[in-house]
């Protein structure tokens, strides 16, 4: 089981962490939404809660709760800026179908 960042997401979090007094640690999940089903959470927070998986990459913590996890195990968290619009982006190998604009997915 394992949750990845590429080098630009591994940045943007860095970039983000520098401006806080406090560790960052980024907690990744899904919701029911969106019109495939599925449609994925990013937050930054400071707390870790004892049901939550723990990744390290790069020395960033990434959590998943364990519901969330069964869905996105292996994906790959990227950032990706393209002119004014900036957005995490998600390579998840479980997927049978995502929307066109990549907002939500179906297992």
């Amino acid at each position: 089981m394992a949750i990845s960042l590429t080098k630009s997401a591994i940045d943007r979090i860095k970039s983000y962490s520098d401006s806080t007094e406090s560790e960052v640690i980024v907690r990744v999940g899904v919701k029911k939404t969106g019109c495939n089903g599925f449609a994925y959470v990013i937050n930054y927070t400071s707390s870790i809660e004892d049901e939550d998986k723990v990744f390290e990459d790069h020395d960033i913590k990434v959590i998943v709760d364990a519901e969330s996890l069964k869905l996105i195990d292996g994906t790959e968290i990227d950032f990706m800026k393209d002119g004014l619009n900036e957005a995490f982006r998600f390579r998840n190998p479980n997927i049978s179908g995502e929307c066109g604009c990549g907002e939500s997915f179906s297992i």
